[in-house]
């Protein structure tokens, strides 16, 4: 019979993902094989994606970041991650390039999934990013970062954009770009021990 990965994973899907991920067939077969394993029903639903990311953020609340996270790569607005799903957020978070993962991040931040972000948007997830902070680090934040609101308003300056007006992918990620206390703060990344 052949490779009986692709008996169970479409040989177009395989294909596709070789394609948009540049990951080998052999990588993506062990990753369907393991994801199989993890998720019989061939889904992720967003509780288990929860306690997928609450397992990388131990000493923090993840779960709001979990379900932002989860609605950005829910792509067919299914409520459940399928494989191609997951093996393209995998790339995109990981390997993908800066402006993939900018493009990644602005639907993250799109909170309510119109081609726009807003500052309201933009605080909403800076929440969810703070509440991924532990305690100890969050005291040694600057003074301009140092509460969800504030980390937002600092954000948002960098766009130049009055409060009530919105912003389109490409100036998020131009802004982005231009900026490296904007990358910064779209993300957390655990203090340099």
């Amino acid at each position: 019979m052949g490779n009986t990965t692709s008996s169970a994973l479409s040989k177009e899907i395989l294909e596709d993902l070789k394609l948009s991920t540049k990951f080998t067939e052999n990588e993506i077969s062990q990753w369907y094989e393991n994801f199989q394993k993890q998720c019989p029903t061939g889904r992720i639903t967003p509780e288990e994606f929860e306690q997928i990311y609450t397992r990388f953020f131990p000493e923090s609340d993840a779960k709001s970041y979990a379900r932002h996270v989860f609605r950005s790569f829910d792509t067919n607005d299914d409520g459940t991650l399928d494989f191609k799903e997951y093996i393209i957020a995998l790339h995109m978070t990981s390997t993908g390039k800066t402006t993939r993962k900018l493009e990644w991040a602005f639907s993250l931040f799109d909170v309510d999934k119109n081609g726009y972000i807003n500052k309201t948007e933009v605080t909403e997830i800076c929440q969810a990013i703070f509440k991924l902070i532990p305690k100890e680090e969050q005291c040694k934040l600057p003074a301009d970062e140092n509460t969800p609101e504030k980390r937002a308003n600092k954000l948002w300056s960098y766009f130049e954009k009055k409060d009530n007006e919105r912003l389109a992918e490409g100036e998020f990620i131009k802004g982005v770009i231009e900026n490296e206390n904007a990358m910064r703060l779209i993300h957390y990344e655990p203090l340099k021990q």
